[in-house]
């Protein structure tokens, strides 16, 4: 899978947020000082030829829309950085995240419900 940059990251963002949007719409979701139009018209470009984006043409005008969702890309995303720094084990992902977080006591209990309750869903899919 293709890597995004943090410029082509930032669009993406925008995207998924609006779901569908013009250049124009992309560009207004910038903060002040806004980028040039012709950096993000670019960029969007560059993220098409990528096939992360695709479009559909008014006229001369194109309305651009994802082709992968956020959480598809983050999932993939956090499985190539769990394999490429964490030999691919998820515990040592976890084991490193909360040695080196400042996580309180909330929110390790928080997450420890969360496995707890993943790990009784798969108890139940396997009877």
């Amino acid at each position: 899978m293709n890597e995004l940059t943090k410029a082509e990251e930032q669009v993406m963002k925008y995207i998924w947020k609006l779901d569908k949007a013009f250049l124009k719409d992309i560009v207004e979701q910038f903060p002040e000082p806004k980028p040039a139009y012709t950096t993000i018209s670019t960029v969007v470009r560059v993220l098409v030829k990528k096939e992360f984006l695709k479009f559909d043409t008014y006229g001369k005008i194109r309305q651009y829309y994802a082709t992968i969702s956020k959480e598809n890309y983050f999932k993939r995303h956090m499985k190539e950085v769990i394999g490429n720094f964490f030999s691919g084990s998820p515990s040592k992902f976890a084991l490193f995240f909360t040695n080196n977080e400042d996580l309180d006591l909330t929110e390790l209990e928080k997450m420890k419900g969360l496995i707890e309750r993943k790990i009784e869903q798969l108890k139940e899919q396997h009877d």
